[in-house]
């Protein structure tokens, strides 16, 4: 236990020290950070101390209007194929690449019908572009296109579903934070998590987050929290911002045990957070790696600061911290960081926080991997249910209903099909199959203007 303190310790920067006489005349010039770095590095701060200066409660607020808080897209292209192609007639193709691995493709015909919507997913990534027709010279048949050892099925009702699953396995509405209260004089992992009584400033500043709603038979996203048993605690905060619920792991909130001095009911849940709220009491800093935990890349450290009285109310002084490999994010924080309305600016540097902290290597990797895993059973998937609507009587599946047959395999061309179909059985995925042996397919760049060759 005094090894890990010692490693703790840092000296204050000397400049931000607050001389005593200014304390005592209620008039402090220059505040102590809000955040300092960890002794091991590894981490960024913004503002970043050199560039601290005045943040007194008389400074003048710099920000920006909250109808600039952008909040980001974890996967912006993620709903591409849900606007373009799932209400309109379009052909979606798969095959593996002995280089590549799985692929899927998806290809509408748009409405001018003088260029084609192309959708490419790779493990790595998709691409997405749009390519006029006066680009390719002869526009194949659907056989002449499964030679290039494409697998095509034809109208599977759920391959639309299918796939618009896999494109946005990523995007979510729902997001969880932890909140931990630091106190005057807290330095320490155990102290911070230890805190059981809110002060009525602490409360304040939780109403600021969201409401506190009641655990018990809960019907919104309960970010991880137990909604019958109580085993969670009573009481949580909870709040909806622009169409995405946030439920905040309050540390104060979370059951504490008496003859625990890590508090590992509270740590389970907040140590699996990946951005944490610090709200500090004082003026002690907090250390970028004081809680430890594999998940935890992002602290927003908020400080209250009292304005000056002829002002009244009170101020918020904003931070950030993150792992080094965690990139830059918005909104902004201003010149000085003061807030008096912290609600909208807080909430969406929470939300890009946490989007941010995904392009991090931990988390990229597991990405990747989930990412593979997805596709490869995707076109499994497909691969499986094309056989079926074709017959093949190595697989077991109910027969198509007429309703659900497309056009015959070679009945004109690529372009024609789509011209045939587009009003349609619009909602279904077009597919065709060939049996013969074909040679593997590869890729080509996309700035030639060209997607699958014979290699």
């Amino acid at each position: 236990m005094i090894d890990r303190i010692d490693e703790q310790r840092c000296e204050f920067p000397l400049p931000l020290k607050v001389s005593r006489h200014d304390s005592e005349n209620n008039s402090l010039l220059l505040y102590l950070p809000l955040i300092l770095p960890s002794k091991l590095g590894g981490y960024w701060i913004d503002p970043p101390l050199e560039k601290l200066r005045d943040v007194s409660p008389s400074s003048s607020h710099h920000g920006f209007d909250p109808e600039s808080y952008d909040i980001m897209e974890r996967d912006g292209e993620a709903k591409i194929y849900h606007e373009f192609f799932r209400s309109r007639y379009h052909h979606s193709f798969i095959a593996m690449d002995p280089s590549l691995g799985p692929l899927v493709l998806s290809v509408c015909l748009e409405e001018e019908e003088n260029k084609l919507r192309v959708i490419l997913r790779s493990i790595l990534c998709s691409l997405h572009g749009t390519f006029s027709l006066s680009l390719f010279t002869n526009m194949p048949s659907a056989v002449e296109l499964a030679k290039v050892h494409l697998t095509l099925t034809s109208f599977i009702l759920q391959a639309p579903d299918l796939i618009a699953a896999f494109d946005e396995h990523r995007v979510s509405s729902n997001f969880k934070f932890g909140v931990l209260y630091q106190k005057e004089g807290q330095f320490t992992e155990e102290d911070i998590l230890s805190n059981n009584k809110e002060s009525e400033k602490f409360r304040e500043f939780l109403s600021v987050l969201g409401g506190t709603i009641q655990l018990q038979g809960f019907t919104g996203f309960r970010g991880g929290l137990d909604v019958c048993h109580g085993q969670t605690g009573n009481e949580a905060v909870f709040t909806s911002f622009n169409g995405r619920e946030i439920m905040f792991h309050v540390a104060t909130k979370l059951p504490y045990t008496e003859a625990d001095p890590q508090q590992l009911q509270r740590k389970r849940h907040i140590g699996n957070d990946i951005v944490a709220l610090v709200y500090q009491e004082g003026q002690t800093p907090f250390l970028c790696d004081v809680i430890k935990s594999h998940f935890l890349h992002c602290f927003v450290v908020v400080r209250r600061v009292q304005k000056e009285e002829k002002e009244g109310g009170a101020a918020y002084q904003v931070s950030v911290t993150a792992r080094e490999d965690v990139p830059p994010f918005g909104p902004v924080i201003p010149d000085p960081p003061l807030f008096t309305d912290l609600r909208e600016f807080l909430l969406t540097k929470l939300i890009n926080a946490e989007i941010a902290c995904y392009k991090a290597e931990q988390f990229s990797r597991l990405e990747l991997r989930t990412r593979s895993s997805l596709l490869e059973s995707l076109h499994n998937e497909l691969f499986s249910r094309s056989r079926c609507m074709m017959g093949d009587p190595s697989v077991a599946a109910a027969p198509p209903s007429e309703s659900t047959r497309g056009p015959p395999e070679g009945s004109g061309g690529f372009i024609e099909n789509f011209k045939v179909n587009t009003g349609t059985v619009q909602s279904h995925t077009s597919m065709f199959t060939t049996a013969d042996a074909l040679p593997p397919t590869s890729i080509s760049h996309v700035n030639n203007h060209r997607f699958l060759n014979n290699s």
